[in-house]
């Protein structure tokens, strides 16, 4: 959520990430129904255009996240968001620099985490369509990706966050964000089905 803050006002300007999303979202298979009806929901908003990527569009907009795990998979990393008081995964909206959503999540995980060297899934490993307050009130819809630390990454707040911690997905922190436990299954599965690689 950190990193360049342009809005322009030229929708077009997100033309690249909006063909990208669009395609992504079309070939992916979901991990869960509510991932599926999510999914679902957002192919309806991208019909709107590439405006659909910009926090600009009220209706609701395009974000893209990251669960980062360490190097052995055995925790995972999480921020305790300033503004929301909640433990969350890294993540937040795209800029119009972005060309890709995987792009996206992987620069917020970095930004946010300030551990060079992430390796990232390509492949979605959830959707979430939630309320927030963006513009007075409007709907983020989250595409969450599986990243993995290298060994001995040492994390670094940034402004985002009050805290960053490392935890076991059965000790999970509290207060944690409802979307978050949900998404430490299928970024282990992501881990097992092939080795993380860094994202073009």
């Amino acid at each position: 959520m950190t990193g360049p803050t342009a809005h322009p006002t030229d929708p077009e300007t997100y033309a690249p990430l909006h063909a990208d999303a669009t395609a992504l979202l079309e070939g992916w298979q979901p991990t869960s129904p509510n991932g599926a009806l999510a999914r679902d929901r957002t192919l309806r908003l991208l019909g709107a255009g590439p405006i659909a990527m910009s926090r600009q569009h009220r209706p609701g907009h395009l974000t893209a996240s990251a669960l980062v795990l360490d190097s052995t998979g055995s925790r995972v990393l999480l921020c305790l968001h300033v503004k929301l008081g909640w433990w969350v995964q890294l993540g937040g909206h795209c800029e119009p620099t972005d060309q890709a959503l995987v792009g996206a999540a992987l620069r917020e995980a970095t930004e946010e985490s300030g551990i060079a060297g992430l390796r990232i899934d390509p492949v979605p490993i959830d959707v979430d369509v939630h309320p927030v307050r963006c513009q007075g009130g409007s709907l983020h819809h989250d595409v969450r990706f599986a990243v993995l630390a290298p060994p001995e990454a040492v994390e670094q707040v940034s402004d985002e966050a009050e805290e960053l911690g490392w935890f076991t997905p059965d000790q999970l922190p509290e207060p944690l964000a409802g979307g978050t436990v949900q998404l430490v299954a299928p970024a282990l599965a992501a881990l097992r089905r092939s080795p993380l690689r860094l994202a073009p």
